[in-house]
Formats: C-alpha cells, structure tokens, sequence
C-alpha cells in the first residue's frame, strides 16, 4: 500500500472554510485569542499550527482586516491552547478587548511546501474530478480522524464526500491548474450519494405552566441533557 500523502505544519481551523483563507494576499488564519492570562496582558491563543509555538516563527501576525500587526512571544503552554504577549498589550483589560480575535498570516510568509507536502490553505477549493475528467465538485475542507488525512469533497448535487488523502485515492494534485484527481475506492461516492438526508428535529411545544420545560438548546444547536432534579 502506499505511503498517504503528509501535510505541511499549518492546518485548517475545524470547521472554517472561506473565513480561514482569504483571498486578498492569500492569507492563512494561524491562531485565535480564546481570552486573557493573568493580569500583565497575556493572552491564551488556539493555534492552528502542527506545532502550536510555531504561531510565533513565520513574523509579524495580522488582523482580519490587515490593518493591525501583532508582534508575539510565547510565554508558554497549557491545556490546548499557548499563552503569549502580544507587543502592546500590557493590561488585562486589553487582553480582553482581544478576545475572539483571529491572526493571520501572509501566504507568502510560510516556507515553499516539499515534494508531496501540502499546506490544507492549497488544496481547500480546488476543483475535484474523476480520471476521466467528469467533474464531481470541490474541496471544502481537510480533516484528520486519527487515520490520517481525508478531504472532504462538497458536491452540488449530492452529500459531501469524504475520500481519503493518499496517493491511490488522490494520485493528482495540480495547484497550478486549480484541481485535483479523485479515484476512490469502489462505492465510496455512490454509498455517499445514497445516505438519507438528516431529519429536522422539531422545536418542542410550549409546556403549560407548572410543568418541567424542555432543557434549553445550546450554542450548537443541540438539546442539553437534563440530569436529576
């Protein structure tokens, strides 16, 4: 069996499609500001990068909007996430403010890919298509299962597929021309297309008053559990 293709040290924010790589400059979304570490103006950043400390090795990091830079310097690490300093920063109050905040960095920061290594950033919108050219759609996103990498292919016609990244299944990845090669094994877009639509759940009725209520919907969307009362 052949080797699975490997990836380059940046990796795709879960869930992030075109908020994660911007189009003007190509610019790659590397960390996000979870919120502020102590009282100096620390900050606990998620880091998109294979070795999360390596945020802080590729230079300056940019707002969304391109129009703020942010030096930083690791401080440290702890339970998912890497504490730094952000130059300018020295009060907790204005770590803060930086919650939420995404921090990018320019394409062209990031150093040229070796043979067979591709940052997620170059292959997410590529345009899929089978050996014999029929196009099936686009990737949308790469993930990681714990059985290496899968790209995950958004088709207009049918469900997402999900086909694993090695050479046998994607034996062409042309960034020049925009596309890729898809030969999935046997069945793989078929079983795709056939699984049934996921059903709507529906809102629960408005209990009367004086009985239990439904426990409240979460941020996700998804019914929290109600445990004994």
């Amino acid at each position: 069996m052949r080797a699975p293709r490997r990836k380059r040290p940046v990796r795709q924010p879960a869930g992030a499609d075109t908020g994660a790589v911007t189009e003007r400059a190509r610019r790659i979304c590397v960390g996000l500001v979870t919120g502020p570490h102590g009282i100096a103006g620390a900050v606990r950043i998620k880091s998109f990068t294979a070795v999360p400390e390596d945020i802080a090795r590729y230079g300056p990091l940019e707002d969304e909007s391109g129009g703020r830079r942010f030096t930083l310097e690791i401080l440290g690490a702890a339970k998912g996430v890497v504490l730094a300093r952000l130059a300018g920063v020295a009060d907790r109050n204005r770590a803060e403010a930086l919650r939420g905040l995404k921090l990018y960095l320019p394409r062209t920061a990031l150093p040229p890919p070796a043979a067979e290594e591709y940052y997620h950033a170059d292959l997410i919108g590529l345009r899929a298509v089978l050996p014999d050219g029929t196009a099936i759609g686009g990737v949308r996103a790469i993930h990681d299962f714990g059985a290496g990498d899968v790209i995950e292919i958004e088709r207009p016609a049918a469900p997402p597929a999900l086909v694993p990244f090695t050479r046998a299944a994607v034996p062409v990845v042309d960034l020049a021309a925009g596309r890729l090669v898809v030969d999935p094994p046997p069945g793989l877009l078929t079983a795709a297309a056939e699984e049934p639509a996921p059903v709507r759940r529906r809102r629960p009725l408005r209990t009367p008053k004086g009985r239990r209520k439904a426990a409240p919907r979460d941020g996700g969307g998804a019914e929290r559990e109600s445990g004994p009362r």
